[in-house]
């Protein structure tokens, strides 16, 4: 049930469509998009840690079409956290912040036993862009923008089991933003997207499935997967959010019998700072592609067909 302060006509995005943004219309024309984020540490390295957290907040901004202009920086820290921790924290995220061109006016830190770290973060976008989670269409085709697998990869490195390769290429890809992913949406006209994050790929697909009310299709072949994640799933390394992703998602999601049961767990299993699963209207695929930069290559993993709100991983 949706609390009644969250009913407004001028509500364009919000809990009635799953979004992970507020999107609020204002007098201008502008939609005014709203967003908060944060988490504990993912990496040892403290510096990564803190530009991997801005960026996850960054990201539900891109994913609506956005640029966010304003942050507030959310943080508790251990009591006898210093400033050799402290430091390289706030340097990674200041990093990124700087990168998304926002603006950083403050924030509230607490003591806190359990480290947390993130930002709540104002965006616009005018309201003939903006991309929901509502807005699919039967014959939309789905990029992916990032590889899949960081709930493998962080949950492995710390149990020590991942190699020091395979968790440096993973940070690379959780401190990337967004950014260029919403230009091309934008190029493209895209009306639907998400980003991937604690709800891993199929539980995010499943709010669009929802909210739009179709099945969206996705091929598991297509998937592409950060570097020694295939390895190490098989092994069984997953964080906690791929089983409970299995077990809230059984209803939505149906999994194909060739699809191997590792694959699926990785499809069901958190992503930190994800890409975005992008709903492309089929005669402005190549609009998107020109515009996604050769570095930061991306994958059609399915499409959007008609029917009841389904997950189908073939």
């Amino acid at each position: 049930m949706v609390a009644p302060a969250a009913q407004s006509p001028d509500l364009l995005a919000g809990p009635d469509t799953f979004d992970d943004v507020g999107a609020v219309r204002q007098a201008n024309g502008r939609v005014g998009l709203h967003s908060v984020d944060f988490f504990p540490p993912v990496v040892d390295d403290a510096e990564a840690y803190g530009a991997i957290a801005a960026a996850n907040s960054l990201s539900d901004i891109y994913a609506s079409g956005g640029a966010p202009s304003v942050v507030l920086n959310l943080a508790g820290f251990p009591r006898e956290w210093g400033d050799e921790i402290l430091q390289p924290i706030f340097k990674g995220a200041v990093a990124v912040v700087m990168e998304s061109g926002a603006l950083w006016v403050g924030g509230h830190s607490v003591l806190a036993e359990e480290p947390l770290f993130g930002f709540s973060v104002y965006g616009d976008v005018a309201e003939e862009n903006v991309i929901t989670n509502d807005a699919a269409k039967a014959g939309d085709r789905l990029a992916l923008t990032k590889p899949l697998g960081a709930g493998t990869i962080t949950t492995g490195a710390q149990r020590d089991l991942i190699a020091q390769e395979h968790i440096d290429a993973a940070v690379v890809l959780m401190r990337r933003l967004n950014n260029k992913g919403a230009d091309a949406m934008r190029a493209a006209g895209v009306k639907s997207a998400t980003d991937i994050t604690g709800f891993g790929l199929l539980g995010h697909a499943g709010n669009i499935a929802r909210a739009s009310n179709v099945q969206i299709c996705i091929d598991s072949s297509k998937l592409p997967l950060m570097p020694g994640v295939e390895a190490y799933a098989k092994d069984g390394i997953f964080s906690g959010g791929s089983a409970k992703g299995r077990a809230t998602l059984e209803s939505m999601v149906t999994i194909g019998e060739d699809v191997p049961q590792w694959l699926s767990s990785v499809g069901f299993d958190a992503e930190t700072s994800g890409g975005l699963l992008v709903c492309v209207p089929a005669d402005r695929c190549q609009d998107f592609e020109s515009a996604m930069p050769a570095d930061q290559p991306f994958a059609w993993v399915g499409e959007v067909r008609e029917g009841d709100a389904q997950v189908i991983l073939s």
